[in-house]
């Protein structure tokens, strides 16, 4: 089992490690040690885990108290503490919670009471899954570049164009959708909300990754939605999309922060018990060196992540740079871990059906979905830059 110790560090408030205990227990005894088991149905999978996680309460740190969530306001500590505690028992269940909390993110900081109430509810029971279509195919990490337009007819928008890699993509009952209505650029992208079923959005072709999620290329075409289906302010869409970013980059770094504790516990456990020339693989000192450096890369992680998530929550506006670094070190430091798993398990650790192989596959995403490695450099450096010297 993860070491829990780090719940003693200053960043954390009693309630929050009153969650991570209750949701640790909840993963052992719902998920159990099957969680990278191969799932037969992906779709169905997803539904049945939103629902057993509505019911169980969880999702309900995914929306605002007014809206039937557990904080006043989305707390990103108790998502990265959720997410870390999936990811470690499953990493499908750290994807369904994570697309209730991204896919509705948006209306939750910046929709308005009638969206708000209309939707959230529905997200924290699990009744309906959430999806974020920001990305298009020549518009990745480049968001200002998209080109899917939303125009303005009468008391309705019509889109046309296409988004694609959305996950939940052909299973969700909504989706927040980044349009272009104004002039090139940052400044001309507006938000709106989807439903599935609005006639003209189809799901053009599903999308098989290395790690079996539901993703979806989507296709809009005379797509015609009312004007109240527009999520703040005409042409903000940009700033909503980054500060949606802002609150779930860090969440990333926190899935990745329990693949990583994962793989770390399933290394020493293997190393342990595992002779080798008459040794223990745990007696050699090239697998304790792995393991030293496993576990100062987690550490590591860890305090970059629950830094910037306590600055969150404790009022600062924007932790842009915070996010990208704790994005950036957890997700590539833990590819590593998961492979000197990999490694410390030798033919066992690429034998499709063990935990090690699963988070390999797992882990590959996350260094890219979300704003990719060398973006968040990018992020990084700019901050770096514009800061005045002493």
């Amino acid at each position: 089992m993860a070491d829990r110790s780090f719940l003693a560090w200053p960043f954390f408030e009693d309630r929050h490690r009153a969650l991570a205990d209750a949701a640790r227990d909840w993963c052992t005894a719902e998920i159990g040690t099957n969680g990278f088991a191969v799932h037969a149905d992906i779709d169905e999978d997803c539904r049945q885990i939103a629902r057993k996680m509505g019911l169980a309460g969880w999702l309900k740190n995914c929306v605002p108290a007014a809206y039937g969530g557990a904080n006043e306001t989305l707390d990103v500590r108790s998502l990265c503490l959720m997410r870390e505690t999936l990811g470690y028992h499953s990493g499908l269940a750290d994807f369904v919670f994570a697309m209730q909390g991204l896919g509705s993110g948006t209306i939750s900081l910046f929709g308005s009471d009638a969206q708000k109430s209309e939707w959230l509810p529905k997200v924290a029971s699990g009744e309906t899954l959430a999806a974020f279509a920001l990305t298009e195919p020549a518009a990745g990490s480049d968001v200002a570049s998209l080109a899917l337009s939303a125009v303005r007819d009468g008391e309705d928008y019509v889109l046309n164009g296409e988004k694609t890699y959305i996950s939940n993509g052909g299973i969700a009952g909504f989706y927040v959708v980044f349009a272009r209505t104004g002039e090139a650029g940052a400044q001309g992208i507006s938000a709106f909300i989807v439903p599935a079923d609005t006639p003209g959005l189809s799901v053009a072709e599903r999308i098989e990754v290395i790690a079996p999620h539901p993703l979806a290329r989507l296709k809009f075409e005379n797509c015609r939605i009312p004007a109240s289906s527009l999520i703040g302010e005409e042409n903000a869409g940009f700033k909503y999309a980054m500060g949606t970013l802002d609150v779930f980059r860090s969440t990333v770094a926190a899935a990745a922060l329990g693949f990583a504790r994962r793989a770390m516990d399933e290394a020493r456990s293997r190393a342990q018990t595992r002779e080798l020339f008459g040794d223990k693989l745990a007696d050699l000192p090239v697998v304790q060196s792995q393991l030293a450096e496993m576990a100062i890369d987690i550490d590591a992680s860890a305090l970059l992540i629950y830094r910037g998530a306590w600055m969150k929550d404790s009022g600062v506006g924007r932790i842009s740079r915070e996010a990208a670094m704790s994005k950036f070190h957890a997700t590539e430091t833990a590819q590593q871990t998961i492979d000197k798993a990999v490694q410390i398990f030798g033919g066992l650790g690429v034998t499709k059906g063990s935990v090690p192989e699963a988070l390999y596959r797992d882990i590959r995403a996350l260094r890219i979905y979300e704003g990719a490695s060398e973006v968040q450099k990018l992020i990084i450096a700019r901050h770096l830059l514009s800061e005045t010297g002493s």
